[in-house]
C-alpha cells in the first residue's frame, strides 16, 4: 500500500530530500529548544516564535503526516484521533501561553514529540516506501510555509478541508503579523 498523495510531476530521477521522519524529528528538536528558551527567558518575542512554530508544525502534520499514518498503520485511525485531541490541547496551551508560566505547554509539547518519536514515526518508516516518505517530507515542508502562524483549535483537522482552510487562515495571520510586527521565525530572534 502506498501513501495517499497526489502525483508529482516527472523529474527524471529519484525523489530526493529529507524523509518526513527526519523533518518531523528535526522540527521537534527545534520546538523543544524554543520552549526551553522561553521557559528560561520569558521573552514575549520567544513566545511569539514558539506559538507560530507550533501552529505551522501542527498544520503540516494534520495535512500530511496524520493522513499517512491513518491509511498505512494498523490502528492508524485511533492513533491519529488521539494525536488530534492532544494537538487541540497543545494549540489551546499556545493560546494561553503569554498569560501562563508555560509549564502546561512544555508538558504537552514533550508528550507530542515523544508520541511521534516513540510510536508514529517508527511505524510509518516501517510500513511506507522510502520514496513516499521523502515525498511526504517535501510536502510537509511546503505545507508549513502556507500554514497559520497563530493557534486555531477550531479549524478543520482532516483533508481536504484543512488543506483549504489553513492556507486561507494563514493569509489573515500573516497580514496580522506584519501589521503588528510580530516575530514568527527563530532566525528573527
Amino acid at each position: 500500500m502506498t501513501v495517499p498523495l497526489p502525483p508529482l510531476p516527472p523529474v527524471g530521477g529519484e525523489t530526493t530530500g529529507p524523509n518526513v521522519a527526519d523533518v518531523v524529528t528535526r522540527q521537534h528538536r527545534q520546538l523543544r529548544k524554543l520552549c526551553e528558551q522561553y521557559l528560561a527567558d520569558g521573552d514575549p518575542r520567544t513566545a511569539q516564535v514558539l506559538i507560530a512554530s507550533i501552529s505551522r508544525h501542527l498544520s503540516a502534520e494534520e495535512q500530511y503526516l496524520y493522513p499517512a499514518v491513518r491509511s498505512l498503520v494498523p490502528d492508524g485511525p485511533e492513533l491519529v484521533s488521539r494525536e488530534l485531541d492532544e494537538d487541540r490541547a497543545l494549540l489551546e496551551a499556545c493560546r494561553l501561553l503569554e498569560s501562563t508560566d508555560g509549564q502546561d505547554l512544555a508538558v504537552r509539547l514533550h508528550r507530542h514529540t515523544e508520541a511521534a518519536a516513540g510510536e508514529l514515526l517508527p511505524l510509518l518508516q516501517r510500513l511506507a516506501p522510502v520514496e513516499d516518505l521523502v515525498r511526504l517530507g517535501n510536502r510537509f515542508e511546503l505545507a508549513e510555509e502556507a500554514a497559520p502562524t497563530r493557534p486555531h483549535p477550531g479549524t478543520p483537522v482532516t483533508p481536504p478541508w484543512n488543506k483549504v482552510v489553513d492556507p486561507a487562515v494563514a493569509i489573515v495571520d500573516k497580514v496580522r503579523d506584519v501589521v503588528t510586527r510580530r516575530t514568527t521565525y527563530p532566525k528573527d530572534l
